[in-house]
């Protein structure tokens, strides 16, 4: 194997780490970082949900990703259960970490989540921040061809727009690189596969469906969410909604 991803496996190896900022004394980042200022929504309690019952086993059988959805809306209650599903925290140690419904490499949990809101009751559609330590929403941004303009950036792919929601987890790179330097960008990556396996199967119990999305340009995304692309970018994307019946 040559070029980039050769570099980047080498260059990530133990043997060449630099004392990370932990380990150099620098202070901690924070646990949460607001991407804007907008509205808050609250959330309802995720144990509000009634699911369908279906026990594990069933819904990694069934698990599949989907593409297309019925016209259902989301509730806003199954919006809360899926983000808390994803990135739910259990705990807080204060300053120092939080602990949630996803494993994550230190407890770093470096991700924010953002829901593009196509069919979800009780919200204007648009973009929105899940502020995880919190259990509520904030708004982002309200532009009505937004759904639009994230699926053309994700190459095309419709299910973006047909969606009731997409989720977009936005690597907050300095939150997992001051505990582990530069080999802290491959547990981004790792980390992200968890949060979205979550949600496959929260869906799945709420007789709904996911498709994970990897395929996105990277700079249009980014700039849809204002995000500079180094210090804060989109690694993983995940769209949403009901089953079609019948």
């Amino acid at each position: 194997m040559d070029g980039i991803g050769r570099e980047f496996l080498e260059k990530t190896e133990y043997r060449y780490l630099s004392p990370s900022d932990q380990e150099r004394g620098v202070e901690q980042p924070p646990l949460q970082v607001r991407l804007g200022e907008g509205e808050v929504v609250e959330l309802p309690d995720p144990r509000e949900v009634r699911d369908s019952g279906l026990g594990l086993r069933e819904a990694f059988e069934a698990r599949r990703s989907l593409r297309e959805y019925g016209e259902a809306s989301l509730s806003l209650a199954e919006l809360a259960f899926l983000l808390w599903s994803s990135q739910g925290v259990s705990r807080v140690i204060p300053e120092r970490a939080t602990f949630r419904t996803v494993p994550s490499a230190g407890a770093r949990h470096a991700f924010e989540t953002v829901v593009l809101a196509n069919r979800v009751e009780g919200l204007v559609p648009g973009a929105y921040q899940y502020l995880a330590l919190d259990h509520r929403l904030a708004r982002l941004d309200p532009s009505p061809d937004l759904a639009v303009r994230m699926a053309e950036a994700c190459l095309g792919q419709k299910m973006v727009r047909r969606s009731a929601a997409t989720f977009v987890w936005v690597a907050d790179r300095g939150r997992m690189s001051w505990r582990y330097g530069e080999r802290g960008i491959r547990y981004l990556f790792l980390d992200a596969g968890h949060v979205c396996q979550n949600l496959y199967l929260a869906a799945e119990s709420i007789g709904a469906g996911a498709c994970a999305i990897g395929a996105f340009d990277d700079q249009r995304v980014n700039r849809l969410l204002g995000l500079d692309g180094i210090e804060r970018f989109v690694v993983y994307l995940a769209s949403v909604g009901k089953k079609a019946s019948g």
